[in-house]
Order: C-alpha cells, then structure tokens, then sequence
C-alpha cells in the first residue's frame, strides 16, 4: 500500500519530519518547533520543482580546442627561448631582446634556444605603465620598511624590474544556478520579568540565469596564482588581437598549463560567482546560510590572451621575494622578508630608549609611597 507521509527535514535542527497532509502544525520531535504543515508542503512541492529543473539542464564542457593558433613561419622565427637552469622557467622574447635575470628566482643566468611550441595569442593587453612608474612603484613599496634588508633597496635591484606578458585562458560562459538558503528572523520581546526571543525559521530558493564574461586563469605554473588574483582586474575593453609588434621589447611567459588543465579553477570561480550573485539576493534576514547549490554550464568559450605585468624577484637567505604591478592599472602585490640584525639592534634601541623613562617613572613612584 502506498504511503501518504512526505519526509522532510526541520529547517531549526535538521532532523528528518514526518506528517501527513492536512495536518495543520507539526512539532519536530528533537527541538520542538512547531512548524505549518502547509507551508512545508508548498516549500516541498517548490524544491522538487527546482530540482527538476536543474536536472534537467545539461552542463556542457568548454570549447578549449579553439583557443589560440598557430604561428606563420615568419612569426616563430622572430622570436627565441630563454630557459631558467635554476627553476626551469620559459621565457619568450624577440630576436633583439635580451634577458639576463630569471623574473621568477632572480637566478642570473638564462640560457637562449630557438622558439617552439607554443600556441599563438588571440588576444593581448598592450602595457600602459613604463618602466619609470614601476621602479617609483617599487620604491613607494619598499619605503618605510625599516627592517627590509638593504639589498633590496639598492638602485641595481630596481632597474632589474622587467616588463613580462603573463598567458591567460580567458573563459566565457553562460549558467543556470540553483541555491537553497537556510535563513532566520529574530524578535524580541522584554516583560517585567523575562526577555523573549522568537525565531523564525525561513527556507529560501533562489534559481536565475546568468553570464560571465573574461573570466581568468593564468596559464604559467611559475607564476603564483596568489598574485596574479591581486593585481587583477585587467580591463579588457583595451585587450586588441595579438600583433608581434607588442611584443617588441618585451619578455613573455610561456604558457605551461593549458587551457584544458585549467577547466577547474574557470569552474570554480564562476560557481562561486554564481553563487555569490544568488546570495545577493537574499536580504531582510537576520541570518542566513547556503544548504545547497549547483550550477551548470550552458555555454562556454575559451581564449587565450596576454596581459601586462611588471615583476623583479630577488632572492635573500636562498628565498626569493618578488614585487608585481598591473602593467595596465598599476595595481601592485609583493613579499619581503625582513634583516634578522636589524631587528634586533632596533629592539635594543628601543630598550636603550624607555630604559631612562622606566628608571624615572619607578623612582617617582617609590617617591610617592
């Protein structure tokens, strides 16, 4: 025989519900809230519909085959490798641009190979800030450091600064999201006697359609991911088809995670877009939470592009630090250790200085006693 209760879960504690329909309340067993069976019904009948729906859409995988092309003959060979023997780093550069110093480890020494293997850029952002802005950017960063060790303020490590294009997949895409919140309202109630808190216990379901464009991932496992989702965002408004004349002058990442190997982290941060913009939308609670989501991909496209960044790595104690900029903002992030010795002789100084303003503080003291 077939059943006429309906499982559900207490929206206080969790706890599985079961009831039949046309009851009008029903009290969870384990926390005692009182719920409207007809409310949940209608809650119920409205997840399965949101369920359905989500079922329903198919989450299609990114199109990474077209992103990027192939070089002409004449394109490779305007430009030549220079390999890192200390972090394997590949750096690109054309023929007349030299590069001494590794941007990644500050090791000295790169050694040049021919050119090859390397998808050509749809896309690329042309650098707006100089080498000029950078250095000030630099020295603005490092200024007011008092225990910086002074190799990093010497003028050869800010000229050592390079202008680098970093890879990027840029990621299209097109979702349907679906959420579900847990949320809360509170009311309080004070008497002679007593203060009384009511709580009550909302479910909210939240469903849309939406689109992000430009979504990035750098394509360089070299490159720390950390940074490069600082210095952003890039305005793509400016971004033009790639030409070789950009890269005159210029050094260039080459790409080591491909666009397929960077699906999950495109994946990631658009789900939590999309999860964010749902969030949003819930408002007028006193607390809330997310129970549940999903997002599924309608349509996605994938390009492959460079964007400008400013770097210099110096190494200190057999660690490297490295200051970045947005080449195009000016945005910057960086890591700098601090000098052991100077540390401690300012801890002395300071010592040296309240030492006098104690001995008198306690004679005066002892005075009043």
């Amino acid at each position: 025989m077939a059943s006429n209760s309906v499982a559900y879960k207490c929206p206080n504690c969790s706890a599985p519900l079961d009831f039949k329909p046309g009851t009008q309340k029903i009290t969870c067993d384990y926390c005692g809230t009182e719920l409207d069976a007809a409310a949940i019904e209608e809650l119920f009948r409205a997840k399965e519909d949101m369920a359905a729906q989500a079922a329903e859409k198919q989450d299609k995988k990114w199109d990474t085959a077209v992103a990027g092309g192939d070089w002409t003959a004449e394109e490779a060979a305007a430009f030549k490798t220079f390999v890192c023997e200390s972090c394997g780093a590949e750096i690109v550069a054309d023929g007349n641009t030299m590069a001494t110093e590794c941007c990644y480890c500050g090791h000295a020494v790169m050694i040049p190979q021919r050119f090859d293997g390397m998808l050509k850029p749809d896309y690329i952002i042309p650098f707006k800030k100089t080498k000029e802005e950078a250095k000030a950017a630099l020295r603005k960063f490092y200024d007011g450091k008092w225990l910086l060790p002074s190799l990093f303020k010497t003028q050869n490590r800010i000229e050592a600064i390079q202008a680098m294009y970093v890879p990027f997949w840029l990621f299209d895409s097109e979702v349907e999201a679906f959420a579900e919140f847990k949320a809360e309202k509170h009311e309080v109630h004070e008497t002679s006697d007593e203060t009384v808190t009511t709580t009550f216990h909302y479910k909210c379901l939240r469903q849309g359609s939406m689109a992000f464009a430009r979504i990035p991932v750098d394509g360089s496992e070299k490159m720390d991911d950390t940074y490069m989702e600082s210095i952003e965002p890039f305005d793509y408004s400016e971004m033009v088809p790639f030409s070789n004349a950009y890269m005159t002058g210029f050094l260039a990442d080459k790409y080591d995670v491909d666009a397929e190997t960077s699906v999950p982290r495109a994946d990631k941060r658009v789900q939590q877009s999309a999860l964010d913009v749902l969030t949003d939308t819930v408002q007028g609670f006193d607390t809330y939470s997310c129970e549940s989501s999903e997002v599924k991909k309608q349509s996605g496209a994938v390009v492959y592009a460079m964007a400008p960044v400013w770097i210099v790595t110096t190494r200190y104690e057999g660690k490297p630090y490295t200051f970045m900029m947005n080449g195009q903002t000016g945005k910057v992030v960086g890591s700098l250790p601090y000098d052991q010795t100077k540390s401690l002789l300012f801890a002395a100084l300071a010592f040296v200085i309240t030492l006098p303003i104690v001995y008198y503080v306690t004679k005066f003291l002892l005075n009043l006693i």
